[in-house]
Formats: C-alpha cells, sequence, structure tokens
C-alpha cells in the first residue's frame, strides 16, 4: 500500500486534509459549477463552494461574402454566440472597409446583427464584425463586399414613327438593327390612328423588327382607334394595362418610368397617385421616364398638363425626362418642373420625335 505524505504547500493549494475518507460531489451548472467533499460516517471535515467556467470571447459570423453596386444599400446580417454567464448586454462594431463604421448595442445573441451600408466607389473592402461582451471580451469576423458596376444599359428609340406615306421610319429602323439594348417608342408610333391596320401595313415592317426588345408608351394618335385598341393589341403585355398604359421597370442601375400622358394624369389622379408610389417604392439610385407629351419645348405643343407629374419626378430626384410629340429633337439643360435652372437636382428633358413621321421646324 503506497504512503504520501504533505511535506510542504505548493503553489496555488488551498485545501489540504488526509486520513479521511468520502467522495467528492460536483454540480456542474450553466457557466458554474460547485463542488463538496463528503467525508464518511463519523468524519467532521468538508470543504464546499463553487466557481465559474472561462470566460471566452464571443464566436462571431460576420455572413456571406456580398457583392453591390455603388450607390445601391447593401444589407448586412451577422450572428454571434457567447457561452460565457451573464455577458450580456454586447456591444458591436461594423467597420466597413471604406473609412466608416455602425456601433450599437444588443441585450440578447438570438437575433442577428443588422446593419446596412452604401458604398460610393467600386473596390474590393474587407467589412469586419466585431461583438464585446459586458466583460470586455471581444470576437470578429470579417467578409469581403465587392462592389461593383452593373455596366452601362442602352436605352434607344424615339417617338413619331411609321407613316405608310413616308418613308422615314425606314431610315430610323436601319439604325436599330445597329444598335443593341432596349428599344422605346415615345407614342405616335403608328400614323394616322395607331389602327391594328397602321401597325401591321406601316410600324411592323420597319420597327417591328425590334419588337421583341421594345418597350412602348402610346401618344395622341394611339388614341384616335378607341381605348388605344391597335396599339394594346399589338403590343400586348408589354404595353402594361390597357385600362391604364403606364407601368415601370428597372433596367441596370436605373429604375424606368413610362408614362401615360393621354389619360387622367392631374394632381390625385390614379396615375399620378401611382408614379408617386412607383418613385417612393425603387430602389434605384438614378430615375428616368418618358412621357408623349414634353412639359418644356421651344416649338409649340408644350403641355402644362403634365408639369404635376414632372414635380413629382422632381421632388423624388429623376434625372431625365424623355418625349415626342414635337417632330423634331430638342435638349434642354436640368430644370426644376417650373422652368428654374438647376444645374445639380433637376431633370434634363429630351424631345425625340424623330422617329420617322414628318418633321417639324424648331
Amino acid at each position: 500500500m503506497g504512503t504520501s505524505s504533505v511535506t510542504a504547500a505548493q503553489p496555488n493549494s488551498e485545501v489540504r486534509r488526509s486520513g479521511v475518507p468520502g467522495v467528492l460531489r460536483l454540480t456542474l451548472g450553466d457557466g458554474t459549477y460547485s463542488w463538496q467533499f463528503i467525508p464518511v460516517a463519523g468524519q467532521t471535515f468538508t470543504d464546499a463552494g463553487s466557481g465559474g467556467c472561462v470566460t471566452r470571447a464571443p464566436s462571431v459570423y460576420a455572413g456571406p461574402d456580398l457583392t453591390t453596386h455603388p450607390g445601391d444599400m447593401l444589407s448586412l446580417t451577422a450572428s454571434f454566440t457567447d457561452g460565457g454567464a451573464n455577458a450580456a448586454p454586447w456591444t458591436y462594431t461594423i467597420t466597413w472597409g471604406d473609412g466608416t463604421s455602425t456601433s450599437g448595442t444588443t441585450a440578447s445573441s438570438a437575433p442577428p446583427i443588422t446593419a446596412g451600408h452604401v458604398y460610393a466607389a467600386v473596390g474590393l473592402d474587407t467589412v469586419r464584425a466585431t461583438v464585446t461582451n459586458n466583460q470586455g471580451l471581444s470576437g470578429s469576423d470579417a467578409a469581403v463586399v465587392q462592389v461593383i458596376t452593373t455596366g452601362s444599359a442602352v436605352f434607344v428609340g424615339a417617338g413619331d414613327i411609321a407613316d405608310c406615306s413616308l418613308n422615314g421610319d425606314s431610315f430610323t429602323a436601319n439604325l436599330l438593327d445597329t444598335i443593341p439594348g432596349t428599344v422605346f417608342v415615345a407614342g405616335d408610333n403608328a400614323y394616322p390612328d395607331g389602327s391594328s391596320t397602321d401597325y401591321a401595313n406601316c410600324y411592323a415592317p420597319t420597327w417591328g423588327r425590334q419588337k421583341a426588345r421594345t418597350r412602348p408608351i402610346p401618344g395622341n394618335h394611339e388614341y384616335g382607334t378607341a381605348g388605344a385598341a391597335g396599339y394594346f393589341g399589338y403590343f400586348g403585355a408589354a404595353a402594361g394595362d390597357p385600362s391604364k398604359g403606364y407601368y415601370s421597370y428597372d433596367l441596370g442601375d436605373w429604375h424606368i418610368i413610362a408614362l401615360n400622358s393621354n389619360v387622367a394624369h392631374a394632381a390625385g389622379s390614379l396615375q399620378e397617385q401611382w408614379l408617386r408610389a412607383d418613385l417612393a417604392a425603387s430602389t434605384k439610385r438614378c430615375t428616368l421616364a418618358y412621357l408623349h407629351h414634353p412639359l418644356f419645348s421651344s416649338g409649340s405643343l408644350a403641355d402644362s398638363s403634365t408639369r404635376i407629374l414632372w414635380q413629382d419626378l422632381y421632388s423624388a430626384g429623376a434625372e431625365i425626362v424623355v418625349a415626342g410629340h414635337e417632330h423634331n429633337y430638342q435638349r434642354f439643360a436640368p430644370q426644376t418642373a417650373k422652368g428654374v435652372a438647376d444645374p445639380s437636382s433637376g431633370i434634363r428633358e429630351f424631345i425625340v420625335g424623330t422617329g420617322g413621321e414628318g418633321r417639324f421646324g424648331v
């Protein structure tokens, strides 16, 4: 039988007792533990106490690598766990890699940490999420964000286009054959009345070659046929709801709004209410709208009834409005809906009624 004797207390020794048989009972809790030495009957020595588990730093996951575009809102979702007892609350910092950061506090590790950021320029950035518990221990993780451009989108077209008695649309259609991108038509697309016959005989042989990539709007000549039935029948779903004729879509980094200036568009009209809601819902940095009737013109066909639509667009920060109706080309400097020059926030108007119908002087 082996024997041992205590000759000297070793460093960090807390309790020493010999000659007492017994067992050690450990109670293991959530981040804690307690102990009790229980002697056999007839012995009085005991030892009891409690301690805590080693406190570790939070474990953080910054999420997967992400891709975004300049000017778009990037959403980051980070999560973390912390095995320490009573470690709440936690502070966190998201450094975005472009010299900016976002900080906050959370009382629970259950919901993820969410934060948003807009990058101004293309590049490769490292995003780091750091979480610190109330004991000052921190954990972090990083994700890579690639900020890229989507590439330029081409938007090409004109208004006032096809007339079977003229051949101008044949020449402009030949141009479209050589230009990729999305084709727009700015109204008065098939003369004289936008009937199904006008579209079949005059428009289809020329500009109709681009029908599959065309996003149209109607002009006043389309409504020479009741309800613009020829127009909606020809373009189908691409023209939107026949009871409205206005719709929107995204093209690269731009939000594009196709308006119908031939139906009700006064303040409070269904179209004007829809426009305000559509602009509010857009997440794109840039906005272009097109409609048949121009608000401003150096000719004789300016239409002040469209001012309310312009005002909504201006208030939302739109950049470009394209119109037709005048059979010529005009370009205006950025301006407000009241015609006041505004180089920084104004809307630039283009009139491009040059699709092939007879030309107007200006």
